[in-house]
């Protein structure tokens, strides 16, 4: 069967919940529907107290039952001008990740190891060009991966670098980011890169400058875990289907099933009518257990 699960070892679970976190931004209010009318001695506990209130306190059951690894998104930057001048107020006093074990000097950008895999979280709504820091940090984690001790890489980003949808076009988080970025990922051989922010989902081949590279990471859209606007439901008839391979505009969630060194597996599991079917399944064999990849 297709979606037949390997039941070995569990690395990650992007559920409907945790995708929200993970990579679709977190379900808060528009800022604009942010109340600033009482001034308080600290505003930036305010914004969070409002903004958690909000959304954080239904997801306390879920949140407190497994680790949350969290990255921004554009819900969170919350910029206002005059108003609030500062951006990820309230990301940034209630989702603290823990980014200095990983020489990052922000909690945008991090990484960390787990269960075989080096996981790298992206910021996509600060600055990631050539000379920025977060673009240094990326270039110095991916030199200190051992692929001895964690065999799979796997990269999360907001706004996603491929994308047939015909929501969230022409961003500059997604074109910009992967004009400077996505070198770095495929020189070193990152495996996935799971993206939000499009409210549907899409698996593409593996894949480089556009085209199919069976060295380039697989880059998965999983924006679909639920939002109050709704579904992204036009997809584009463009070139970029050939490397396209599965795609839907369906509520539903993923799940990552890391086998061993060289091998996982990726489900997507439609949720549709309160059931979840699993609608789109792919083997995936590790970059670095490739002799023709070898970096």
């Amino acid at each position: 069967m297709a979606c037949l699960i390997a039941r070995r070892r569990r690395l990650l679970l992007l559920r409907a919940s945790i995708l929200a976190v993970f990579l679709a931004g977190f379900a808060f209010p528009s800022v604009s529907a942010v109340s600033y009318r009482r001034p308080r001695r600290r505003p930036d506990l305010h914004v969070a107290r409002r903004l958690d209130e909000n959304d954080s306190t239904p997801q306390q059951p879920l949140a407190s039952q497994r680790p949350w690894m969290v990255t921004q998104g554009n819900h969170e930057v919350e910029r206002i001008p005059v108003v609030h001048s500062s951006s990820f107020t309230a990301y940034n006093a209630r989702w603290r990740m823990p980014f200095e074990e990983s020489g990052s000097t922000s909690n945008l950008y991090y990484s960390f190891d787990v269960a075989g895999a080096h996981v790298v979280m992206l910021g996509s709504y600060t600055d990631f060009g050539p000379s920025s820091a977060q673009y240094k940090w990326l270039q110095s984690d991916m030199a200190k991966v051992d692929r001895s001790k964690t065999p799979w890489i796997l990269a999360l980003i907001h706004a996603p670098w491929y994308n047939t949808n015909t929501a969230h076009q022409g961003e500059s988080e997604s074109v910009d980011m992967k004009r400077d970025m996505e070198s770095l990922l495929y020189n070193a051989r990152v495996d996935v890169v799971f993206a939000g922010h499009v409210h549907a989902y899409e698996r593409f081949a593996r894949v480089y400058r556009d085209k199919a590279d069976d060295c380039g990471p697989v880059h998965i859209t999983i924006g679909d875990g639920g939002n109050r606007e709704g579904l992204a439901t036009k997809f584009r008839n463009t070139g970029g289907e050939k490397i396209s391979v599965f795609r839907e505009a369906s509520f539903g969630h993923g799940e990552l099933e890391v086998v061993n060194a060289t091998h996982a597996q990726w489900t997507w599991h439609r949720n549709d009518d309160g059931e979840s079917v699993c609608s789109d399944a792919v083997w995936l064999t590790s970059l670095s257990s490739l002799t023709s990849c070898k970096a």
